[in-house]
């Protein structure tokens, strides 16, 4: 059995689904389904009784929905720095604990409004420094995106 202490977690250990492998840097873990192992450690950090630490939450938000600390916070209407803090801190509010635990949840069975959201509210953030070019061509309006530094002025 190993600790995993991916993202700072230090309450997940592994039974098995990862070999112990030597390089020449000494003892490396290889984990089978990483992405499937993301998801069952998500789920079961928004099902434990007591309240999620600043680890726990960080975790769920980068790892389980993929979310930037200012993504979430533009979902749970608070600045990115305030969710920093909650995770540095591990002083998160009930109500966003509460509401963390449900979104990741919806996120992660399927809700096809809540996934779309997440997956919005993330598009938005890596959209910041880029632009739609539109052009009229012979076809009609084509769109592109673009970096802004690529953008003729």
């Amino acid at each position: 059995m190993i600790q995993y202490k991916d993202g700072g977690l230090r309450n997940v250990w592994l039974a098995n689904g990862y070999e112990v492998r030597m390089t020449r840097f000494g003892e490396a873990v290889a984990i089978h389904d990483q992405e499937g192992l993301t998801k069952a450690v998500c789920l079961a950090l928004t099902k434990k009784p007591s309240h999620m630490t600043g680890a726990e939450f960080r975790y769920v938000r980068s790892a389980g929905m993929l979310a930037s600390q200012s993504a979430l916070g533009h979902l749970l209407d608070v600045d990115a720095q305030t969710v920093a803090r909650w995770e540095k801190d591990c002083k998160v509010p009930r109500w966003a604990d509460k509401l963390l635990r449900l979104l990741y949840a919806a996120h992660a069975e399927g809700n096809v409004p809540i996934r779309r959201v997440m997956e919005r509210t993330n598009q938005v953030e890596r959209l910041v420094n880029q632009k739609i070019v539109i052009q009229e061509s012979r076809k009609g309006w084509e769109s592109t995106i673009e970096d802004c530094d690529q953008v003729p002025a």
